[in-house]
């Protein structure tokens, strides 16, 4: 009787150490997507005073988050260097 009350309590040590160590990896996780958000909001940031400083018409600051929006990052920066580029023919 003794040695099934030692290896309940040896299980439930075990499936304690278990759960403990599982929390431990959601929590890594959780603090790399925190991470990884703080960088995108970071960036999306910084493309939005790119957005605000490269066009001179609100039309292009709309067409421009509009890209951001509905095709992303990359689509976005794409569109301001095309403004960029007629901005310089036109000087």
């Amino acid at each position: 009787m003794t040695l099934t009350l030692d290896n309940r309590s040896q299980s439930k040590e075990s499936s304690l150490t278990q759960a403990l160590q599982q929390i431990q990896q959601l929590n890594s996780k959780i603090q790399e997507l925190e991470r990884q958000h703080q960088d995108y909001v970071q960036k999306q940031q910084n493309l939005i005073s790119a957005i605000a400083e490269i066009c001179v018409s609100p039309i292009q600051e709309i067409q421009a988050l509009r890209i951001l929006i509905y095709r992303g990052e990359a689509a976005c920066r794409q569109y301001l260097r095309s403004v960029l580029v007629k901005q310089s023919q036109n000087s």
